[in-house]
């Protein structure tokens, strides 16, 4: 049974697609990473830094890894880290439902 949640934007990392202080609902993947696609944006939690929760891209997947980017050039992703585990992806945003006033 999928379960659903919210996660806001902090930071520029997905700038132009979502802003600091957008919010988004998400579906909680609980280790179902198998149905993501190429494009999907979703939540990750690093290994290293637990409880914090980062919203990136899906660039592309190979041999069950993921390669996530942030939409801005400026984004701290795989570009640095490489390769991610499936199970550092927690979520997949499904929508904004409020978009940032700044």
């Amino acid at each position: 049974m999928s379960k659903f949640g919210t996660v806001g934007v902090s930071g520029q990392s997905m700038q132009p697609t979502f802003g600091d202080g957008d919010w988004l609902c998400v579906r909680w993947l609980n280790g179902q990473t198998s149905a993501l696609e190429r494009g999907a944006i979703v939540v990750i939690e690093r290994e290293e830094r637990p409880g914090i929760f980062l919203v990136k891209r899906i660039q592309k997947f190979h041999s069950g890894r993921y390669w996530v980017e942030g939409d801005s050039t400026e984004s701290t992703d795989s570009r640095q880290w490489g390769w991610i585990s499936p199970h550092e992806i927690r979520g997949k945003v499904l929508f904004r439902y409020w978009r940032s006033k700044k």
